[in-house]
């Protein structure tokens, strides 16, 4: 480490680098005299080859300068006085400030972490203890990240382990099924499973990931959940290979698949996953990271199952019928911790669900919520919670199949060249009764922007807020199918007063999204979403 301490050529003191020359000091007339000893060799009792950071600390032995006249070369401070110096040294284990003797410089533990000539056997318990900590924290945990990463990584413990140690019994599962087959099977098992095993799990993970590719940005946590519960029914199927050893490649093809799948959800979401902690770009220590995490919490897994294994090896029947017994155990938590860990994961990119939620909140309350906030009401997002809300809103088109209001019809002869969207109603079908339900359609034309989207979703929920006011008169408006002139009316009204008010918040809005460090500047949209118009004046 250079040192970049000077010494003017009357004093034998350091010229101390954080003291940077101000305007403020009264310029003297120096004796001119012959340099003596310019430099002097400085000492340091503790190493500061691997500084992690320091800060300043203001109001300590600190002198207010005195300003100095006009232009020319600026006059040099007075040299410290001894004593401890404004900088303090903080890394993982400990804090060190330095200290000023008059005649060498001094790195000192100010946190009660320095070392002590008299022998203190909790202390020094305590102390290794401490360190060790810092240690493993410093090997497993990236220097920068979210606060919500430590919760995180305690549920990805807990699922590693279990899922690492299913793992083993399913594959020793599938080895005493083979060796349970006839041996004539041997040869020829050998060449199909690479053709079904192995070739049908691959070209499934391919089909699967062509067909889903946006959903692995905008429906990130429920891709990766339900992947997950199809990984866990795949370990159960290799479980039941040794009782139909008859059907070992087909239980074993159809497992791989469910594994190929899972393991392509698993790498398309991990980025985005990651992305989320690194507060300060850096990507590549998290991701650095969580391969060793992955490998030791993997490890642990490993070592449960060779526990259990060697508990129950003069116990054939016991050994056996243990996969059975602990799949279940073993699965619950697995999926717990995945359940869980995903709940601490605050994405701030924009969905239009993710969207939606924030702008309720600020319709309702009158504030754009957080990351962790809008990651809590969201949660994983099951496919059967979706729809379940009154007047849900919707982006795409019409489509000609399903019952069409005639105020849609109108909305769309309305609309003009200047605008980018149009808002309207439709009715369509959900579950498997096929019962009706209402929504609100928004309509994207070519051309239209981020701030255009926002817009429109916005107008969209103060439409809703305005329908739900009078909820059973406007069900019964569109059951009776009639658009009287009253109607048409009111409905205009609702129009006019939504977009008055969408106009009115949008600038604050994004302002405030921006603020709390949402990515505002692009939306991601499913491949439904991303469906378009476009204006044709005839």
């Amino acid at each position: 480490m250079q040192s970049t301490f000077y010494t003017a050529p009357n004093s034998h003191h350091f010229q101390l680098p954080w003291k940077s020359p101000e305007p403020n000091f009264t310029a003297r007339k120096s004796i001119p005299q012959k340099p003596q000893n310019r430099f002097k060799t400085l000492t340091l009792t503790n190493s500061l080859s691997i500084p992690l950071g320091y800060e300043s600390e203001e109001g300590i032995d600190h002198v207010p300068p005195v300003p100095g006249p006009g232009p020319g070369p600026r006059p040099r401070p007075e040299p410290a006085s001894p004593g401890r110096l404004p900088v303090v040294i903080r890394r993982s284990d400990k804090v060190c400030r330095y200290f000023w003797d008059g005649s060498r410089l001094q790195l000192v533990c100010v946190d009660g972490s320095g070392s002590s000539f008299s022998f203190d056997f909790d202390d020094g318990f305590r102390k290794m203890f401490r360190l060790c900590g810092s240690a493993v924290r410093d090997f497993f945990i990236p220097k920068q990240v979210s606060e919500n990463y430590m919760d995180y990584v305690k549920w990805k413990l807990l699922h590693r382990v279990f899922s690492s140690a299913l793992q083993v019994l399913a594959t020793q599962a599938m080895l005493r099924a083979i060796g349970i087959g006839y041996s004539r099977s041997l040869p020829s098992a050998a060449a199909l499973n690479w053709v079904l095993k192995d070739g049908l799990g691959r070209l499934s993970r391919c089909i699967y990931t062509a067909g889903l590719a946006s959903a692995f940005d905008t429906n990130l946590k429920r891709v990766r959940f339900s992947t997950s519960v199809m990984f866990s029914l795949s370990i159960g199927v290799e479980l039941l290979t040794p009782v139909f050893p008859q059907h070992f490649l087909l239980l074993a093809s159809i497992a791989n698949i469910a594994k190929q799948i899972s393991l392509a959800s698993y790498l398309a979401t991990n980025t985005a996953i990651r992305r989320s902690f690194a507060i300060a770009d850096n990507l590549g220590e998290v991701s650095a990271k969580a391969q060793i995490q992955t490998v030791c919490f993997d490890n642990l897994g490993l070592l449960l199952a060779a526990v259990l294994n060697i508990l129950l090896k003069n116990n054939q029947s016991l050994q056996a019928g243990l996969p059975f017994v602990i799949y279940p155990i073993f699965s619950a938590v697995d999926l717990f911790g995945i359940y869980q860990g995903l709940k601490h994961v605050h994405l701030q990119t924009l969905t239009k669900d993710r969207l939606e939620i924030i702008l309720n909140i600020w319709i309702e309350s009158g504030f754009v919520p957080s990351p962790a906030e809008v990651s809590k009401e969201e949660g994983v997002d099951f496919l059967w919670s979706k729809g379940k809300k009154n007047w849900p809103i919707r982006i795409g088109c019409l489509n000609p199949k399903d019952q069409i209001p005639k105020l849609s019809m109108m909305a769309m002869q309305y609309s003009s060249g200047e605008d980018y969207y149009f808002i309207c109603m439709e009715i369509f079908h959900k579950g498997v009764k096929r019962t009706k339900q209402q929504g609100i359609l928004l309509c994207l034309r070519e051309g239209a922007s981020i701030a255009d989207i926002i817009m429109g979703l916005l107008q969209a929920c103060y439409i809703r807020k305005a329908l739900l006011v009078r909820r059973s008169w406007w069900e019964s408006i569109l059951r009776v199918g009639d658009a009287l002139d009253s109607v048409l009316n009111e409905w205009h009204k609702v129009i006019d007063d939504s977009k008055r008010c969408a106009q009115r918040d949008l600038s604050l809005l994004n302002e405030q999204m921006l603020a709390l460090g949402w990515a505002a500047k692009n939306i991601l949209l499913s491949t439904e979403e991303q469906a378009r118009y476009s204006f044709v004046d005839d």
